[in-house]
Protein backbone atom coordinates (compact mmCIF):
# COMPACT_ATOMS: atom_id res chain seq x y z
CA UNK A 1 0.00 0.00 0.00
CA UNK A 2 1.50 3.39 -1.21
CA UNK A 3 1.93 6.25 1.72
CA UNK A 4 0.60 9.45 0.33
CA UNK A 5 0.78 12.82 2.89
CA UNK A 6 -1.09 15.89 1.98
CA UNK A 7 0.93 18.98 3.03
CA UNK A 8 -1.65 21.86 4.43
CA UNK A 9 -1.27 24.38 7.13
CA UNK A 10 -4.38 26.54 8.81
CA UNK A 11 -3.71 30.14 6.95
CA UNK A 12 -7.05 31.38 5.78
CA UNK A 13 -8.35 27.43 6.10
CA UNK A 14 -8.77 26.46 2.13
CA UNK A 15 -5.27 24.38 2.00
CA UNK A 16 -6.68 22.01 5.08
CA UNK A 17 -9.95 22.23 3.45
CA UNK A 18 -8.47 21.37 0.06
CA UNK A 19 -6.64 18.45 1.80
CA UNK A 20 -10.07 17.48 4.12
CA UNK A 21 -12.01 16.91 0.18
CA UNK A 22 -8.93 15.10 -1.55
CA UNK A 23 -8.58 12.77 1.36
CA UNK A 24 -12.53 11.91 1.50
CA UNK A 25 -12.65 11.41 -2.49
CA UNK A 26 -9.65 9.14 -2.66
CA UNK A 27 -11.76 7.10 0.42
CA UNK A 28 -14.47 6.90 -1.28
CA UNK A 29 -12.96 5.95 -4.79
CA UNK A 30 -11.21 3.05 -2.20
CA UNK A 31 -7.53 3.53 -3.87
CA UNK A 32 -4.74 1.17 -2.35
CA UNK A 33 -3.26 4.29 -0.57
CA UNK A 34 -2.67 5.70 3.28
CA UNK A 35 -3.56 9.19 2.99
CA UNK A 36 -1.79 11.09 5.55
CA UNK A 37 -2.59 14.77 6.58
CA UNK A 38 0.33 16.47 7.35
CA UNK A 39 0.39 20.21 9.17
CA UNK A 40 3.05 22.02 8.12
CA UNK A 41 3.49 24.42 11.04
CA UNK A 42 4.07 21.09 13.45
CA UNK A 43 6.56 19.68 11.69
CA UNK A 44 8.55 22.68 11.85
CA UNK A 45 7.54 23.93 15.21
CA UNK A 46 6.58 20.41 16.93
CA UNK A 47 7.46 21.83 20.36
CA UNK A 48 4.85 24.25 19.91
CA UNK A 49 7.65 26.97 20.73
CA UNK A 50 5.97 29.83 18.46
CA UNK A 51 2.29 29.64 20.37
CA UNK A 52 4.11 29.40 23.66
CA UNK A 53 5.93 32.53 23.67
CA UNK A 54 3.83 34.60 21.51
CA UNK A 55 0.10 33.09 23.00
CA UNK A 56 -0.93 32.79 19.82
CA UNK A 57 -0.23 30.27 16.59
CA UNK A 58 1.83 31.57 13.55
CA UNK A 59 -1.73 31.46 11.17
CA UNK A 60 -3.75 32.89 13.46
CA UNK A 61 -1.92 36.21 13.10
CA UNK A 62 -2.88 35.94 9.45
CA UNK A 63 -6.20 35.03 10.31
CA UNK A 64 -7.08 37.73 12.49
CA UNK A 65 -6.00 40.15 10.11
CA UNK A 66 -8.31 38.69 7.68
CA UNK A 67 -11.14 39.34 9.79
CA UNK A 68 -10.54 42.61 10.96
CA UNK A 69 -10.11 43.50 6.53
CA UNK A 70 -6.42 44.40 7.26
CA UNK A 71 -5.10 43.08 3.68
CA UNK A 72 -3.28 46.65 2.68
CA UNK A 73 0.46 45.69 2.67
CA UNK A 74 0.13 41.91 2.26
CA UNK A 75 2.17 41.90 -0.97
CA UNK A 76 5.42 43.50 0.77
CA UNK A 77 4.81 41.31 3.65
CA UNK A 78 4.38 38.38 1.04
CA UNK A 79 8.00 39.60 0.05
CA UNK A 80 9.45 39.53 4.08
CA UNK A 81 8.01 36.32 4.47
CA UNK A 82 9.43 34.64 1.19
CA UNK A 83 12.84 36.75 2.13
CA UNK A 84 12.97 34.95 5.80
CA UNK A 85 12.09 31.63 4.23
CA UNK A 86 15.04 31.75 1.83
CA UNK A 87 17.06 32.64 4.63
CA UNK A 88 15.99 29.96 7.10
CA UNK A 89 16.19 27.35 4.12
CA UNK A 90 18.73 25.16 5.60
CA UNK A 91 17.28 24.99 8.66
CA UNK A 92 13.72 24.02 7.20
CA UNK A 93 15.27 21.44 5.02
CA UNK A 94 16.74 19.76 7.83
CA UNK A 95 13.68 19.42 10.20
CA UNK A 96 11.49 18.32 7.27
CA UNK A 97 14.52 16.28 5.69
CA UNK A 98 14.34 14.35 9.48
CA UNK A 99 10.72 14.64 9.17
CA UNK A 100 10.59 12.32 5.63
CA UNK A 101 13.44 9.88 6.95
CA UNK A 102 11.37 8.66 9.29
CA UNK A 103 8.13 8.77 8.06
CA UNK A 104 8.63 7.32 4.90
CA UNK A 105 5.93 8.30 2.58
CA UNK A 106 5.35 7.03 -1.22
CA UNK A 107 4.36 10.45 -2.76
CA UNK A 108 4.41 13.80 -1.19
CA UNK A 109 1.47 16.43 -1.97
CA UNK A 110 1.70 20.15 -1.14
CA UNK A 111 -1.15 21.96 -1.20
CA UNK A 112 0.57 25.06 -0.04
CA UNK A 113 2.48 28.16 -1.18
CA UNK A 114 5.67 29.60 -0.79
CA UNK A 115 7.17 26.38 1.19
CA UNK A 116 7.87 24.58 -2.29
CA UNK A 117 10.94 24.81 -2.43
CA UNK A 118 12.65 23.64 1.11
CA UNK A 119 9.87 21.28 1.38
CA UNK A 120 10.81 19.74 -2.21
CA UNK A 121 14.53 19.87 -1.47
CA UNK A 122 14.08 17.86 1.88
CA UNK A 123 11.96 15.19 0.22
CA UNK A 124 14.35 14.79 -2.59
CA UNK A 125 17.25 14.27 -0.22
CA UNK A 126 15.42 12.15 2.53
CA UNK A 127 13.59 9.87 -0.22
CA UNK A 128 15.54 10.55 -3.58
CA UNK A 129 13.14 9.42 -6.48
CA UNK A 130 9.92 9.89 -4.68
CA UNK A 131 7.47 12.04 -6.32
CA UNK A 132 6.76 15.84 -5.48
CA UNK A 133 3.24 17.31 -6.38
CA UNK A 134 2.37 20.59 -5.99
CA UNK A 135 -1.44 21.01 -6.29
CA UNK A 136 -2.30 24.84 -6.88
CA UNK A 137 -5.38 25.85 -4.41
CA UNK A 138 -5.65 29.68 -6.13
CA UNK A 139 -6.61 30.20 -9.74
CA UNK A 140 -3.47 31.30 -10.36
CA UNK A 141 0.09 32.29 -9.44
CA UNK A 142 1.32 35.10 -8.19
CA UNK A 143 5.35 35.42 -8.70
CA UNK A 144 8.08 35.23 -7.90
CA UNK A 145 8.44 32.45 -5.38
CA UNK A 146 4.84 31.90 -4.35
CA UNK A 147 3.32 28.61 -5.66
CA UNK A 148 6.44 27.89 -8.40
CA UNK A 149 9.52 27.70 -7.97
CA UNK A 150 12.70 27.42 -10.75
CA UNK A 151 11.74 23.95 -12.39
CA UNK A 152 12.47 21.25 -10.15
CA UNK A 153 11.71 17.68 -10.96
CA UNK A 154 8.21 17.93 -9.40
CA UNK A 155 4.72 17.81 -10.63
CA UNK A 156 2.46 20.82 -10.94
CA UNK A 157 -1.81 20.52 -10.78
CA UNK A 158 -3.10 23.62 -12.38
CA UNK A 159 -6.56 24.41 -12.31
CA UNK A 160 -7.00 26.57 -14.96
CA UNK A 161 -5.40 27.34 -18.42
CA UNK A 162 -3.87 30.71 -16.60
CA UNK A 163 -1.67 28.55 -14.16
CA UNK A 164 -0.77 26.20 -16.62
CA UNK A 165 0.90 29.39 -19.25
CA UNK A 166 2.44 30.62 -15.93
CA UNK A 167 4.09 27.29 -15.28
CA UNK A 168 5.25 26.46 -18.93
CA UNK A 169 6.57 30.30 -18.72
CA UNK A 170 8.35 29.64 -15.00
CA UNK A 171 10.17 26.60 -17.38
CA UNK A 172 8.35 23.25 -16.43
CA UNK A 173 7.96 21.25 -19.54
CA UNK A 174 4.79 19.48 -20.71
CA UNK A 175 5.33 16.60 -18.74
CA UNK A 176 5.01 17.77 -15.29
CA UNK A 177 1.75 20.30 -15.95
CA UNK A 178 -1.01 18.77 -14.83
CA UNK A 179 -4.72 20.80 -16.03
CA UNK A 180 -7.90 20.42 -14.04
CA UNK A 181 -11.10 21.84 -14.48
CA UNK A 182 -11.41 23.76 -11.44
CA UNK A 183 -10.58 24.27 -7.62
CA UNK A 184 -11.00 21.09 -5.31
CA UNK A 185 -14.32 21.42 -3.90
CA UNK A 186 -15.85 18.94 -1.20
CA UNK A 187 -17.59 16.32 -1.99
CA UNK A 188 -21.02 17.30 -1.02
CA UNK A 189 -20.95 20.15 -3.35
CA UNK A 190 -21.80 17.67 -5.95
CA UNK A 191 -24.26 15.70 -4.58
CA UNK A 192 -28.31 16.27 -5.79
CA UNK A 193 -30.15 18.25 -3.18
CA UNK A 194 -33.56 16.74 -1.94
CA UNK A 195 -33.90 19.71 -0.17
CA UNK A 196 -37.80 21.73 -0.60
CA UNK A 197 -35.93 25.25 -0.62
CA UNK A 198 -39.23 27.09 -0.01
CA UNK A 199 -39.63 24.99 3.04
CA UNK A 200 -36.10 25.20 4.37
CA UNK A 201 -35.89 29.36 3.65
CA UNK A 202 -39.48 29.12 5.78
CA UNK A 203 -38.30 27.23 8.79
CA UNK A 204 -35.12 30.18 8.82
CA UNK A 205 -37.76 32.70 9.42
CA UNK A 206 -36.92 33.76 5.65
CA UNK A 207 -38.94 35.24 3.02
CA UNK A 208 -38.98 32.59 0.35
CA UNK A 209 -40.80 35.31 -2.33
CA UNK A 210 -37.32 37.58 -1.30
CA UNK A 211 -34.02 36.87 -3.60
CA UNK A 212 -31.69 35.87 -0.93
CA UNK A 213 -27.97 36.79 -0.83
CA UNK A 214 -25.54 34.51 0.88
CA UNK A 215 -22.47 36.64 2.61
CA UNK A 216 -19.79 34.89 3.54
CA UNK A 217 -15.92 36.31 3.79
CA UNK A 218 -13.90 33.07 5.03
CA UNK A 219 -13.99 30.74 8.23
CA UNK A 220 -12.99 33.46 10.76
CA UNK A 221 -15.68 36.43 8.60
CA UNK A 222 -14.79 40.20 7.98
CA UNK A 223 -15.33 43.58 9.72
CA UNK A 224 -16.60 44.11 6.20
CA UNK A 225 -19.83 42.34 6.60
CA UNK A 226 -21.05 45.13 9.05
CA UNK A 227 -20.62 47.64 6.06
CA UNK A 228 -22.55 45.56 3.66
CA UNK A 229 -25.38 44.36 6.51
CA UNK A 230 -26.04 48.09 6.76
CA UNK A 231 -25.91 49.03 3.31
CA UNK A 232 -28.41 46.30 1.85
CA UNK A 233 -30.72 46.40 5.44
CA UNK A 234 -33.68 45.83 3.04
CA UNK A 235 -31.85 42.87 0.93
CA UNK A 236 -32.91 39.19 2.53
CA UNK A 237 -29.11 38.32 3.70
CA UNK A 238 -27.58 35.06 5.42
CA UNK A 239 -24.63 36.60 6.94
CA UNK A 240 -22.31 33.35 7.59
CA UNK A 241 -19.85 34.95 10.51
CA UNK A 242 -17.57 31.39 10.72
CA UNK A 243 -15.41 31.64 14.29
CA UNK A 244 -16.02 35.38 14.36
CA UNK A 245 -18.63 35.45 17.34
CA UNK A 246 -18.12 38.86 18.39
CA UNK A 247 -18.95 39.69 14.80
CA UNK A 248 -22.06 37.60 14.84
CA UNK A 249 -23.55 39.42 17.93
CA UNK A 250 -23.09 42.99 15.89
CA UNK A 251 -25.03 41.42 12.92
CA UNK A 252 -27.86 40.26 14.79
CA UNK A 253 -28.25 43.28 16.81
CA UNK A 254 -28.63 45.29 13.60
CA UNK A 255 -32.08 46.45 12.97
CA UNK A 256 -33.29 45.56 9.52
CA UNK A 257 -36.02 46.35 7.13
CA UNK A 258 -35.67 42.63 5.52
CA UNK A 259 -35.69 39.12 7.09
CA UNK A 260 -31.95 38.18 7.77
CA UNK A 261 -30.38 35.33 9.14
CA UNK A 262 -26.57 35.35 11.19
CA UNK A 263 -24.63 32.05 11.50
CA UNK A 264 -21.83 31.85 13.51
CA UNK A 265 -19.16 28.61 12.39
CA UNK A 266 -21.12 25.94 10.08
CA UNK A 267 -19.76 23.12 8.44
CA UNK A 268 -23.21 23.15 6.12
CA UNK A 269 -21.51 26.10 3.91
CA UNK A 270 -23.65 24.18 0.79
CA UNK A 271 -26.83 23.65 2.61
CA UNK A 272 -27.31 27.36 2.44
CA UNK A 273 -25.77 28.33 -0.93
CA UNK A 274 -28.62 25.78 -2.10
CA UNK A 275 -31.00 28.57 -0.15
CA UNK A 276 -29.42 31.79 -1.69
CA UNK A 277 -29.71 32.99 -5.27
CA UNK A 278 -26.43 35.07 -5.02
CA UNK A 279 -22.67 35.19 -3.37
CA UNK A 280 -21.41 38.50 -1.60
CA UNK A 281 -17.62 37.93 -0.70
CA UNK A 282 -13.57 37.89 -1.36
CA UNK A 283 -12.72 36.77 -4.52
CA UNK A 284 -10.68 33.64 -2.83
CA UNK A 285 -10.87 30.56 -5.02
CA UNK A 286 -12.41 28.15 -2.48
CA UNK A 287 -15.86 30.53 -1.56
CA UNK A 288 -15.69 31.36 -6.04
CA UNK A 289 -15.55 28.25 -6.99
CA UNK A 290 -18.19 27.14 -4.30
CA UNK A 291 -20.74 29.73 -5.17
CA UNK A 292 -20.51 29.02 -9.05
CA UNK A 293 -20.61 24.95 -8.35
CA UNK A 294 -24.23 25.89 -6.28
CA UNK A 295 -25.56 28.07 -9.45
CA UNK A 296 -24.66 31.30 -7.42
CA UNK A 297 -23.22 34.09 -9.08
CA UNK A 298 -20.89 36.35 -7.19
CA UNK A 299 -20.49 40.22 -6.05
CA UNK A 300 -17.04 40.33 -5.61
CA UNK A 301 -14.37 43.49 -5.25
CA UNK A 302 -11.10 44.07 -6.41
CA UNK A 303 -9.13 47.31 -5.28
CA UNK A 304 -5.85 48.03 -3.40
CA UNK A 305 -7.40 45.86 -0.45
CA UNK A 306 -7.92 42.69 -2.51
CA UNK A 307 -5.03 39.82 -1.47
CA UNK A 308 -2.42 40.10 -4.39
CA UNK A 309 -3.08 36.64 -4.79
CA UNK A 310 -6.74 36.95 -5.11
CA UNK A 311 -6.66 39.50 -7.64
CA UNK A 312 -6.58 36.77 -11.55
CA UNK A 313 -9.51 35.88 -9.19
CA UNK A 314 -11.99 38.74 -10.65
CA UNK A 315 -10.91 38.46 -14.01
CA UNK A 316 -11.66 35.07 -14.30
CA UNK A 317 -15.25 35.83 -12.87
CA UNK A 318 -15.30 38.72 -15.37
CA UNK A 319 -14.00 36.51 -18.58
CA UNK A 320 -16.59 33.57 -17.50
CA UNK A 321 -19.71 35.86 -16.51
CA UNK A 322 -19.89 34.77 -13.40
CA UNK A 323 -21.20 37.90 -11.55
CA UNK A 324 -19.78 41.49 -10.95
CA UNK A 325 -16.82 42.90 -9.59
CA UNK A 326 -17.28 46.03 -7.82
CA UNK A 327 -14.40 48.63 -7.23
CA UNK A 328 -15.15 49.34 -3.51
CA UNK A 329 -18.69 47.45 -1.28
CA UNK A 330 -19.51 51.36 -0.82
CA UNK A 331 -21.70 50.50 -3.83
CA UNK A 332 -22.94 47.34 -2.86
CA UNK A 333 -26.40 47.99 -3.24
CA UNK A 334 -25.87 49.05 -7.19
CA UNK A 335 -24.25 45.58 -7.66
CA UNK A 336 -27.08 43.73 -5.72
CA UNK A 337 -29.39 45.49 -8.16
CA UNK A 338 -27.76 44.39 -11.34
CA UNK A 339 -27.47 41.07 -9.83
CA UNK A 340 -30.48 40.60 -9.20
CA UNK A 341 -31.56 42.02 -12.86
CA UNK A 342 -29.38 39.55 -14.35
CA UNK A 343 -30.07 36.53 -12.51
CA UNK A 344 -30.99 34.43 -15.25
CA UNK A 345 -27.82 35.55 -17.91
CA UNK A 346 -25.98 34.91 -15.15
CA UNK A 347 -27.03 30.96 -14.22
CA UNK A 348 -26.73 30.75 -18.03
CA UNK A 349 -23.06 31.53 -17.66
CA UNK A 350 -22.21 29.50 -14.87
CA UNK A 351 -24.22 26.60 -15.96
CA UNK A 352 -21.04 26.11 -18.78
CA UNK A 353 -18.56 25.82 -15.86
CA UNK A 354 -17.67 22.13 -15.70
CA UNK A 355 -15.41 21.62 -12.19
CA UNK A 356 -14.82 17.98 -11.45
CA UNK A 357 -11.13 18.66 -10.00
CA UNK A 358 -11.52 16.69 -6.92
CA UNK A 359 -12.41 14.13 -8.82
CA UNK A 360 -9.63 14.14 -11.80
CA UNK A 361 -7.02 14.73 -9.44
CA UNK A 362 -6.60 11.23 -8.04
CA UNK A 363 -6.11 9.62 -11.17
CA UNK A 364 -3.55 12.49 -11.51
CA UNK A 365 -1.77 11.32 -8.61
CA UNK A 366 -2.05 7.42 -9.39
CA UNK A 367 -0.20 8.08 -13.08
CA UNK A 368 2.63 9.93 -11.21
CA UNK A 369 3.07 7.27 -8.82
CA UNK A 370 3.11 4.80 -11.83
CA UNK A 371 6.05 6.42 -13.23
CA UNK A 372 9.17 5.54 -12.14
CA UNK A 373 10.10 8.07 -9.71
CA UNK A 374 11.18 11.81 -10.96
CA UNK A 375 13.21 10.28 -13.86
CA UNK A 376 9.66 9.41 -14.99
CA UNK A 377 8.42 13.05 -15.13
CA UNK A 378 9.36 13.27 -19.28
CA UNK A 379 6.80 10.47 -19.51
CA UNK A 380 3.95 12.43 -19.38
CA UNK A 381 3.84 14.52 -22.32
CA UNK A 382 0.08 14.62 -23.15
CA UNK A 383 -0.94 15.54 -19.35
CA UNK A 384 -2.17 19.01 -20.02
CA UNK A 385 -5.33 17.95 -21.58
CA UNK A 386 -8.24 17.77 -18.73
CA UNK A 387 -7.68 14.50 -16.50
CA UNK A 388 -10.58 11.98 -16.81
CA UNK A 389 -13.42 11.30 -14.35
CA UNK A 390 -13.13 7.80 -13.39
CA UNK A 391 -13.91 6.21 -10.07
CA UNK A 392 -16.72 8.48 -9.47
CA UNK A 393 -19.48 6.39 -9.03
CA UNK A 394 -20.04 6.93 -5.49
CA UNK A 395 -21.27 10.82 -6.24
CA UNK A 396 -24.92 11.98 -7.81
CA UNK A 397 -24.60 15.07 -10.05
CA UNK A 398 -26.65 17.54 -10.58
Amino acid sequence: MKTIDLVYFNAGGGHRSAALALESVIGEQCRLWQVRLVNLMNVLDPQDVFRKATGVNPEDIYNSRLARGWSVGLAQELGLLQALIGLGHKSLTRRLRRYWRQTKPDMVVSLIPNFNRPMYDALSQARPGIPYVTILTDFADFPPHFWFEAPQAQHLVCGTPKAVAQARATGYNEGQIHATSGMILRPEFYRQSSLDRRTEIQKLGLDCHRPTGLVMFGGHGSSVMRGIARRLDDVQLILICGHNGALAERLAAMSTAAPRLVIGFTADICYYMQLSDFFIGKPGPGSISEAIQQSLPVVVVRNAWTMPQERYNTEWVKDHNAGIVLDSFRSIRDGVAEIIGRLDEFRTSIARIQNRAIFEIPDILEQILNLDGAAGIGMFQNSTSVAGESHTDSVILH
